[in-house]
């Protein structure tokens, strides 16, 4: 586990600092958490969460449509927006990225490999993707948390928090994040897949979807930057699938009847993707309040 992020963890009960103690987390009043033997920490509280985030299945179609570079661009966009933001964290110790709603932690793998200098927590509530992040590069640490019952990291600690079609709990993300840190968001576009989730019948795009996040993270932080990733690509009738059952609408299509469907289909088949950027920080003169 990695020093500079150990010590941005704190115990979600307590909210003391937490140590390594053999193959467990502990902190100063006694609650201890064992680290899994695939490498990540569950640190939710209490009985747990009613939350469970992805599945096995879901972890892997993202993992095939990240190595098949299906969400290249955003990736090399959401780099660009880390190098800027992290330019500001102090020079003398290791940047803490912190990335909620991580998955398989592909994106931050991305992140922290640039520079020996950074450390990556991946935060997720599926222990399915905790596993993959876990093993998703050596200066990344992985745990099971909820967003929504509080990170079990420390006030400012992180110098950028990354969140990537993922929900965002304004109030934790505001706490966690440095005076000087940044805030990096993607979310879908109004257009994104817009001729592939028109042919398969997809979940639609709730329009004006960045407009909504400023005003949720408003006023504990202000937009600072806004642009659209835009590309275009073939995709295979494999691909397709994964796409599709790697987000929500898995949750409501028979994805073996989607397969077959496409399959009678000679069509071909194009992703049109379209993400916006958003970037966001404390107010000026107001930075590290919450």
């Amino acid at each position: 586990m990695h020093p500079a992020c150990l010590a941005a963890l704190r115990c979600p009960h307590c909210a003391g600092p937490l140590h390594l103690d053999d193959r467990s987390l502990a902190c100063g009043h006694g609650h201890r958490f064992d680290r899994a033997r695939q490498g990540y920490v569950n640190l939710v509280a209490g009985a747990g969460t009613p939350h469970h985030g992805d599945d096995a299945a879901m972890v892997e179609r993202r993992e095939r449509v990240l190595a098949d570079g299906l969400l290249e661009p955003v990736l090399a966009g959401l780099a660009e927006g880390a190098d800027a933001a992290l330019r500001q964290a102090p020079p003398d110790r290791e940047a803490v990225v912190v990335d909620v709603g991580a998955g398989p932690a592909v994106h931050l793998a991305r992140l922290v490999s640039g520079d020996a200098q950074r450390c990556g927590i991946a935060v997720d509530v599926s222990k399915h993707a905790a596993r993959r992040a876990a093993r998703a590069h050596p200066r990344i640490t992985a745990i099971v948390a909820d967003t929504w019952s509080g990170l079990p990291v420390a006030d400012g600690a992180a110098d950028l928090v990354v969140v990537v079609f993922a929900p965002r709990n304004a109030a934790e993300l505001a706490r966690v994040l440095a005076p000087h840190g940044q805030l990096l968001v993607a979310v879908p576009g109004d257009d994104h897949l817009a001729e592939l989730r028109a042919r398969l019948g997809l979940l639609e795009v709730e329009p004006g979807k960045d407009e909504r996040i400023s005003a949720q993270l408003a006023p504990q932080l202000e937009l600072l930057d806004l642009r659209t990733v835009s590309w275009e690509r073939p995709l295979t009738r494999a691909q397709a699938v994964d796409l599709v059952g790697m987000g929500p609408s898995a949750h409501h299509l028979d994805l073996d009847a989607l397969a077959a469907e496409l399959a009678d289909d000679d069509r071909p088949l194009t992703m049109r993707g379209s993400v916006r950027l958003l970037a966001f920080a404390h107010p000026s003169g107001a930075a590290g309040e919450s």
